[in-house]
């Protein structure tokens, strides 16, 4: 404390005297100063925002109603959209589950890794994501996030393959890609439903039960930022709505079902969706969380995926654009629609890039960073897309590209079909034949896009070893 009784001294007054050296004085100022830098980070410091990926399966791109459904109520979806942004020109990684998830996880072209281009199927547990590769959960937990996963995972069953080896603090829900709603036994009759790596037996309808986990996850949540990967199984085969759970359902019979059951399962999901973002209001954690809705692949046997063509499991429009939406508070304009390109992948570079998080040097990501784009920062940009459907025959190899508008589908017997997206949203018009030399340029794209992923990293068969 300065005593009352001796004056300030003036530091522009301030001179050095002989036995003073200039260094002490220096040392002194660059002393305050660096205090100064570092009190004004810490001022200037924001608190990184916490992620809510909410992934639905096999959704109709027009099942929800802010994307037209004329037959399903999906008030809590749509609340996404008047608060956020809908995107119209939004791609999964793949024409069914595994491929996309794999996009994900790794915000790279599942076709990097060997046996992830088609759905794993039931009981091969030797297919899965490998454990040498390092996931955005992981990614985000090494940055200081907490991470969870409640639903479904589809990216392996061994335990060095599943979601708690590979980022995951918490995880409950089915390491398939399908189970009874209500038994959650999946197709060959196996138990899939796990809170962590315990298998555990619980009543109650999958999609009641997922958002139940994701609301005691977000219950303990208070200071740390937090990475929450909500993977609904819904409205995926078997159709069960939530009072289904006394009909008998032959989980091998894909074609049991109805319109009416299937938009149930959706407007089911479309609740649990309600009660989370209620969840992020209660909390106080809305204004800070990145919220994104999206569909893993386009809709199946009873979805709605006008005004496109085909659905999942093809590489048109219906199989593989989905409807994806954005909310942020503040960051991201309400009621905005954007027509800019995007794929599952660029969800994963974005939410990287907002958490500072780095990913592995000899992985770079192969999607871009959208916020800049929704928030209005910077202009949308033209995109090339690449896709390679391997059936579940391992045989039958169909590609596709999206360069700007125009896209160039080449099936197994090579026989291609050319589209302008611009003006034939429902690829009815094939100019392959009109435009040769376009279609000519974009095969050459998918040409050396294949050259460049191939081999994988991991060379790994559709068959287990025997």
């Amino acid at each position: 404390m300065v005593s009352a009784n001796k004056k300030l001294v003036n530091p522009a007054r301030i001179v050095c005297h002989p036995g003073k050296p200039m260094r002490s004085l220096t040392r002194w100022l660059c002393a305050c100063f660096a205090v100064g830098l570092v009190l004004a980070g810490f001022a200037a410091e924001k608190p990184r925002p916490n992620i809510l990926f909410i992934l639905a399966d096999d959704l109709g791109y027009g099942d929800l109603g802010c994307y037209g459904a004329p037959d399903i109520r999906t008030p809590n979806i749509d609340r996404l959209a008047r608060e956020g942004v809908r995107l119209t020109d939004f791609y999964s990684n793949g024409p069914v589950c595994t491929p996309t998830r794999c996009g994900l996880m790794t915000g790279r072209y599942p076709q990097r890794i060997g046996g992830l281009e088609w759905a794993i199927p039931p009981g091969a547990k030797h297919l899965g994501l490998p454990p040498q590769e390092k996931t955005i959960a992981t990614l985000l937990r090494e940055s200081g996030y907490a991470t969870a996963m409640a639903g479904k995972w589809h990216l392996g069953y061994t335990e060095d393959r599943a979601p708690n080896a590979h980022g995951f603090e918490r995880f409950f829900g089915l390491l398939s890609g399908n189970h009874d709603y209500f038994t959650h036994r999946e197709n060959n009759g196996e138990r899939d439903l796990f809170l962590d790596t315990k298998p555990v037996v619980l009543e109650g309808y999958s999609t009641h039960l997922i958002t139940q986990h994701a609301l005691e996850f977000l219950g303990g949540m208070k200071d740390k930022p937090f990475f929450l990967y909500v993977a609904f199984n819904a409205p995926h085969f078997p159709l069960q709505g939530p009072d289904d759970g006394d009909k008998q359902v032959t989980l091998k019979n894909w074609a049991q079902g109805t319109r009416e059951t299937y938009v149930k399962m959706v407007e089911a999901m479309d609740a649990g969706v309600g009660e989370i973002l209620a969840a992020l209001d209660q909390r106080g954690l809305a204004k800070n969380t990145l919220v994104v809705f999206a569909s893993d692949n386009g809709g199946d046997r009873f979805a709605r995926n006008l005004p496109l063509a085909h659905g999942k499991g093809t590489l048109g429009e219906g199989g593989i654009r989905v409807p994806c939406l954005a909310r942020w508070p503040g960051k991201i304009p309400a009621g905005k629609v954007s027509h800019q390109v995007g794929i599952t992948m660029d969800w994963s570079a974005t939410i990287l890039k907002l958490a500072g998080a780095q990913p592995p040097k000899d992985r770079p990501l192969d999607g871009k960073d959208l916020l800049p784009i929704l928030a209005g920062e910077r202009w949308g940009v033209k995109r090339t897309l690449f896709w390679r459907r391997v059936g579940p025959n391992w045989v039958e190899t169909h590609r596709a590209v999206r360069d700007g508008n125009w896209k160039l589908i080449e099936d197994a017997n090579g026989k291609q079909s050319l589209y302008d997206l611009a003006k034939d949203i429902t690829e009815a018009n094939n100019l392959a034949e009109k435009e040769k030399s376009k279609a000519a340029r974009m095969k050459k794209l998918l040409d050396q896009w294949e050259g460049q992923i191939h081999p994988p990293l991991y060379q790994v068969s559709r068959k287990p070893e025997n």
